[in-house]
């Protein structure tokens, strides 16, 4: 959710459930589908980088 200064994650009114929700939608569930598809396996790693403005997760084996 997006203030009208083009904030995401902020409002004023909300407080912190807009930040709480883009965190939701671009880290946790994302690794939560890597998990679930075998993508990152215990003891692996998991990478979260910003491409072009947008959060991207990957699972990483570590050896």
């Amino acid at each position: 959710m997006a203030s009208r200064s083009g904030s995401r994650g902020f409002d004023p009114h909300y407080g912190a459930r807009p930040l709480k929700r883009l965190i939701q939608q671009s880290a946790v569930n994302p690794l939560s589908r890597l998990i679930l598809q075998g993508q990152l396996q215990p003891g692996g790693r998991a990478l979260l980088s910003i491409h072009d403005g947008q959060l991207l997760v990957e699972g990483e084996a570590v050896q």
